[in-house]
């Protein structure tokens, strides 16, 4: 049975009713995965927001299925990441083929220590049901409105003045900060006349999602040059309730109608899986991929998130993970806005960092088509000779370029960051994501990542008792206007007055730490600045700088 999509009931809200439109401080256009993820992230920073969605359901077709782990960690600190783990499809291995010989296997997290995997595979329909849910359950801040349709923005230097559109006629709504995560085919978008760059690629791909039994495991299958179909590649993925992703590459003069005749999907699906299977189809589309950005995603009062702001080939996963980032990156800065508690400048740095992060993502999806479906013979004749070479030699391994898989942005450039004064072994640095590693507490085990609430944080580990001045100064942060939540860890068992323990070494390994060492972490999780020794005066002027106070 092909998945049935859920409807939701349109409601009058009380503004439909006023004389003068309404006023709220955000209203976000479009449910989809970022949208939502931002609603619910500035509802926990008790942001209200008007959420409006054109539809009465999520969203229809075959849409992003692979979610990082960055993505997920995301998500638990939303409420929503243990949810999404039980659902989906845990995978970090991945095959390579070239014709009917394996070239090549890799691992995308080989070592222990981490509450999430590399990647889980749901539906992305899956997504946006679970975070709908825990809207509703934060309907105190977050008024979702279904049959909404943006028909009209005017925006100034002090808000956006809208037009909704709803089966009752439209009416009118003021806010102070525009949100536009509608989408590639954004409305806002092209209402303020802004220009998607970048490139469409030539080559055309099925895509099929089919619903049937297969016994194989969980890893990411991709063939270049399949011998079981006359596609140029194909790729296999394992999704939640027997549903399988199938791409295949059928090249730039295919015609797409004849593409989508269910005998010709089912010939190459056969092909890849066996003659025996009896499948159900789910969805089939043919796409070009495209890989496009808007020079700037905020517009004075109106900002714009995910597939508005920017657009990359699905291979690589890139698309929706990078939206959720864009949300994470977004609701702690306006959050500070708001409530004044930082100029309006701080938006410059979501800007800024976001870009960085599209033009990242373009640049790898661009390669990774371009290896994927090489221009002529001579990338051709490359493309094969490193594929024929990696079976062997291991030089020839990081060359292939299946789709580089979503990472998250290193923000190493950022106007927030602090720079290093110390020396640093690992991978960490301001700009970075925090890392995750296990935790011992008087009651059992626990994350340090899930200890982050979104508030900005003062890492600090200890060997034995916190030094009563550095004590009064976490307990003086903690009561900052800006607020600082303090976290310590003690780096054995022998530390005193510490409720976290890192027994296994984990933490003190990826932090580089030892007796003293600080590091603050920004309400998204990145990394800020760090210092191997408590310096009281060095944390406050780190904490101005990223809020750009």
């Amino acid at each position: 049975m092909p998945y049935e999509y859920p409807k939701f009931e349109y409601r009058r809200s009380p503004d439909q009713d006023t004389v003068d439109p309404v006023r709220h401080p955000v209203v976000i256009i479009g449910a989809g995965p970022v949208g939502l993820a931002l609603a619910i992230d500035l509802a926990l920073k008790q942001v209200p927001v008007v959420l409006l969605e054109a539809l009465d359901t999520i969203s229809v077709g075959s849409r992003a299925i692979c979610f990082a782990k960055r993505t997920l960690e995301v998500c638990e600190r939303l409420g929503l990441g243990g949810r999404l783990l039980e659902k989906g499809v845990t995978w970090k291995k991945g095959k390579v083929f070239f014709g009917e010989d394996e070239v090549y296997e890799f691992d995308l997290l080989p070592e222990d220590g981490h509450q999430f995997p590399a990647f889980i595979n749901l539906q992305q329909y899956y997504i946006e049901l679970y975070a709908i849910e825990r809207a509703q359950e934060l309907k105190e801040f977050i008024d979702l409105r279904w049959c909404s349709e943006l028909q009209g923005i005017n925006y100034g230097e002090n808000g956006v003045h809208l037009t909704v559109g709803t089966p009752d006629g439209t009416y009118q709504l003021d806010c102070d900060w525009l949100i536009a995560a509608d989408g590639s085919r954004s409305f806002c978008r092209k209402t303020l006349g802004l220009e998607f760059e970048g490139r469409t690629f030539d080559d055309q791909f099925l895509i099929a999602d089919i619903k049937t039994k297969v016994e194989m495991p969980p890893v990411r299958h991709f063939w270049f040059a399949p011998t079981f179909t006359d596609a140029d590649s194909a790729l296999l993925h394992m999704q939640p309730d027997d549903v399988w992703r199938l791409d295949f590459q059928i090249g730039p003069k295919a015609d797409a109608v004849k593409e989508m005749q269910i005998e010709k999907v089912m010939s190459r699906v056969r092909g890849m899986l066996g003659d025996e299977i009896e499948p159900d189809l789910e969805w089939i589309s043919v796409y070009r991929f495209q890989s496009r950005c808007i020079r700037n995603f905020r517009h004075g009062r109106v900002i714009f998130s995910g597939d508005a702001a920017h657009q990359v080939s699905p291979f690589g996963a890139r698309g929706a993970n990078s939206g959720i980032q864009d949300a994470e990156n977004l609701a702690w800065k306006l959050q500070l806005v708001l409530k004044e508690l930082a100029p309006e400048s701080l938006l410059d740095s979501y800007n800024s960092e976001r870009i960085y992060a599209a033009e990242e993502n373009i640049r790898h999806s661009t390669q990774s088509t371009d290896f994927i479906a090489p221009k002529g013979a001579v990338s051709l004749a490359y493309r094969n000779a490193v594929l024929s070479l990696a079976k062997q030699y291991k030089f020839a391994r990081p060359l292939i370029n299946s789709g580089r898989l979503s990472t998250p942005t290193v923000h190493l450039e950022s106007t927030l960051n602090t720079a290093d004064i110390d020396s640093w072994l690992g991978q960490l640095s301001p700009g970075a994501p925090a890392a995750d590693a296990p935790l011992q507490t008087p009651k059992g085990e626990c994350w340090l990542l899930s200890q982050l609430k979104g508030d900005f944080t003062l890492l600090y580990f200890t060997d034995g008792a916190v030094p009563e001045d550095v004590e009064a100064e976490l307990r003086r942060l903690s009561e900052n206007a800006v607020l600082v939540k303090p976290l310590v860890i003690g780096l054995n068992s022998e530390s005193q007055g510490v409720s976290l323990f890192d027994l296994l070494g984990l933490a003190a390994l990826r932090y580089d730490a030892r007796n003293g060492t600080t590091y603050l972490l920004r309400p998204d999780q990145h990394i800020s600045a760090r210092w191997k020794r408590f310096a009281k005066d060095a944390v406050r002027k780190a904490l101005k700088r990223a809020t750009c106070n």
